[in-house]
């Protein structure tokens, strides 16, 4: 979420003053939010799947670019999509950033990245077929703006999760067009880009070659239509069994998404008793879901009671099922708790460890804690 980078900041260390300055920032945001209905009247836009999306002739396979900054990349927007469309096997799929080298997501992980976006072009000049724009922390990088705006130029379909959407509507994509986002941002993105079309109750719209996601967990959905779009259905059912997902339509009920004063009473309450602070680490191996785990970190770093952190065992280098290149933390020393580890079952589907996550969250923190974290991914609390 764009707009929440500096209420959700990713945190280096778990030190008192940290945790202070960050309440003393939510209290502030608490007192000056004033607004509770983000989404406001909208019109609502009635098409359930995607249109063909067109490819370039000279494309043996559908090219795929999925793009983030080098500082602070939202996790699951980045993650989801770059998994499930390399594992259906119909996409040439590549991960870029700006710059060659380390990816830090939001809010946890980060993974060593060997393509530039200027590498991607000397690979193909012609341009990609399908863009997929996270949420990044500067949404106005020139870099990256004017890299999309070359590739829609180019004939490519642009595809922003979640509030990836302000960098589509910094790059001038979304003038007269039908778009959604984060329920969060709505309001803003409504002010910002007042004309655009912006729509309520579905997790992904299409308008020509503009794509726009909901928010956080609306990467699955969308990932498993881009899967159907091209593959056809069956490929798209065979993609979410896999995963434990028995639907991607577009339906949505935005409306029930809202921070009230229990959930901000909740993000304080956690960030002030920061004694209780656990560090959690996920041990990464060769060939772990990344799906997976990039479900499972966000969860786990949405509760401001926790924060996730990536070890391997051994110096040998590990790939994620899909070639991510997930980057080992070290550890922290001299925290009040012992550091718990999470274990990425191969054995379990990647949505089936999300909604484990969720209701661990909820024996470890609480219920509140838990809808605080639902809310933040735009997840269903039922």
């Amino acid at each position: 979420m764009n707009s929440n980078y500096k209420l959700f900041s990713k945190n280096s260390k778990s030190d008192s003053r940290h945790l202070i300055q960050n309440s003393l920032k939510l209290f502030f945001f608490i007192f000056v939010s004033i607004t509770f209905n983000l989404w406001g009247e909208s019109q609502v836009y009635d098409k359930d799947k995607l249109n063909t999306l067109p490819i370039k002739l000279s494309h043996k396979k559908p090219v795929v670019t999925v793009i983030g900054e080098n500082q602070y990349t939202e996790l699951t927007d980045f993650i989801v999509p770059y998994g499930i469309l390399k594992r259906s096997h119909i996409f040439e799929v590549y991960a870029l950033a700006d710059k060659k080298g380390k990816i830090d997501f939001f809010p946890a992980l980060s993974m060593e990245n060997n393509k530039s976006l200027e590498d991607f072009d000397k690979l193909y000049p012609e341009g990609s077929d399908l863009v997929i724009v996270p949420a990044i922390h500067n949404a106005k990088n020139e870099n990256i703006i004017q890299w999309i705006q070359k590739q829609y130029k180019l004939g490519a379909t642009i595809v922003g999760v979640c509030d990836g959407v302000w960098t589509l509507g910094y790059a001038g994509l979304l003038k007269n067009k039908h778009a959604t986002g984060h329920w969060y941002s709505k309001e803003k993105l409504s002010s910002a880009f007042s004309d655009s079309k912006w729509i309520k109750n579905k997790r992904y719209v299409q308008d020509q070659r503009i794509i726009t996601t909901a928010g956080v967990t609306a990467s699955i959905p969308i990932s498993l239509a881009l899967v159907e779009a091209i593959g056809g259905r069956k490929k798209a059912d065979e993609i979410a069994k896999a995963l434990g997902i028995t639907d991607w339509n577009s339906q949505h009920n935005s409306d029930e998404f809202y921070f009230d004063w229990r959930q901000y009473l909740t993000a304080a309450k956690n960030l002030i008793f920061f004694w209780d602070y656990e560090t959690l680490e996920i041990p990464v191996y060769d060939g772990i879901d990344e799906i997976s785990l990039a479900l499972v970190a966000d969860v786990y770093s949405r509760t401001y009671n926790s924060k996730v952190i990536a070890i391997k065992y051994g110096h040998q280098p590990t790939q994620s099922k899909s070639g991510i290149n997930f980057i080992s933390e070290v550890k922290e020393e001299g925290n009040k708790k012992n550091h718990t580890l999470l274990e990425i079952s191969d054995k379990k589907k990647a949505f089936n460890q999300f909604e484990h996550s969720l209701n661990d969250v909820e024996k470890r923190y609480g219920i509140s804690t838990k809808q605080f974290v639902s809310t933040q991914l735009e997840f269903p609390n039922h």
